[in-house]
């Protein structure tokens, strides 16, 4: 049972963590609640999917998950020209360039040559304004954000893992206790499927699809794959490339954005908490497969919740969640001091706002702290062996 109950935990906190900000992350760039509560289904069901699938076949622990940080990049684009079927026409592309990546190893490895602390600093310019969120809601309204608050921090102190979770329960709480659900919100097991059919724009795919594309290869795909080597577990990367993307392409038909690799939970699937035996330590990402798809049914009524619940609360509780990433985002920007400048400019670019010909600032801190990094380094000699690889 012990593979059993790590795969449920490690799905449990996946799931509780950052739920709420997947809906209010397709909400923000025009998904209605039926749209979002599709999304959410579709993600949990592709999820579930393939960490059953590839688990049980390669009898390897692989973990899949769907892309936080491009759910936290969507809160910051805004709906775009075209509404929501342009969305979902973004994440088709950015679900093409995952699939090709799998094909064209050169395209990998141009992600994977992106500079880590660059990488990082975007994914902390990016988390930043909704890691703001918690502190805002008190301000604006503090009967119902300190006790999120208080919970987090007590939580936090006693039992750091189930931190996020119990925020998250508080929050149900209180919203189970505040809010007035539509008539009919509660009454349906299953979320109906909304098929969202895809519209192709220009202002989108450098928008959305783009940013999304680099920020679930390198915040995701790359990290996940180094989780699974630490733990001595060698797995090929370009078929999992293919079958996520493939996935993501299926959930953006129904207005979901990316799945991917898993990173923070994979450490639990594939680590010694699963199993002393590494050779059955598949068994939890099923088990998780399974909760995710049990989770799935809830779609509707927690898209229901979010979307008639106050939206700085529900920020509030996706800041919480993601404080631990912007963290460790910003520890690896600014680890090595021969890059920390170009990073900081990436982080700053990013996390303005800035809009440039229709292009947001996550792709332009990522092309500025890029610039200032080659800037730096021209004329300086590569050493020979560097050259060689």
């Amino acid at each position: 049972m012990q593979p059993v109950v790590a795969g449920a935990l490690a799905a449990v906190v996946g799931f509780a963590s950052t739920f709420a900000l997947v809906l209010a992350a397709l909400t923000a760039v025009g998904a209605s609640p039926a749209q979002a509560g599709s999304g959410l289904f579709a993600i949990c069901v592709a999820v579930g999917t393939l960490n059953i699938a590839i688990a049980w076949t390669t009898k390897k622990p692989a973990s899949f998950a769907w892309s936080t940080p491009g759910a936290a990049f969507l809160l910051t684009v805004g709906e775009p020209a075209g509404g929501y079927p342009a969305v979902a026409g973004a994440f088709l592309v950015a679900a093409l360039l995952i699939v090709l990546s799998g094909l064209i190893r050169p395209l990998a490895r141009a992600v994977a040559a992106i500079p880590a602390s660059i990488a990082n600093a975007m994914l902390a310019g990016m988390l930043l304004t909704l890691c703001l969120a918690p502190i805002q809601a008190v301000g604006e309204i503090p009967a119902l954000a300190l006790p999120i608050l208080i919970a987090w921090a007590l939580a936090l102190r006693f039992t750091r893992r189930y931190a996020v979770p119990v925020a998250v329960l508080v929050t149900v709480i209180i919203l189970a206790t505040t809010t007035q659900l539509p008539p009919g919100a509660v009454e349906f097991v299953l979320p109906t499927p909304v098929p969202v059919m895809p519209v192709f724009t220009l202002d989108a795919i450098l928008r959305i699809a783009l940013p999304l594309y680099i920020v679930t290869m390198a915040s995701q795909n790359l990290p996940g794959l180094a989780v699974m080597r630490a733990n001595n577990y060698d797995l090929k990367a370009s078929p999992l490339f293919v079958f996520t993307g493939l996935a993501s392409a299926g959930t953006a038909l129904l207005g979901g954005h990316t799945v991917n690799l898993a990173a923070i939970t994979a450490a639990i699937t594939a680590g010694p908490e699963a199993h002393p035996n590494p050779g059955q330590r598949w068994a939890a990402p099923v088990a998780a497969g399974a909760v995710y798809i049990l989770f799935a049914a809830s779609a509707s009524v927690a898209a229901a919740f979010i979307a008639a619940s106050p939206p700085i609360l529900i920020q509030a509780v996706a800041g919480l969640a993601l404080l631990s990433s912007l963290g460790a985002a910003l520890s690896g920007a600014l680890v090595q001091e021969e890059t920390r400048l170009p990073a900081i400019l990436t982080f700053v670019a990013t996390a303005s706002g800035i809009t440039i010909l229709g292009v947001g600032a996550p792709f332009w801190g990522l092309v500025g702290g890029l610039a200032l990094m080659f800037v730096l380094n021209a004329g300086k000699r590569t050493e020979p062996e560097v050259l060689s690889k």
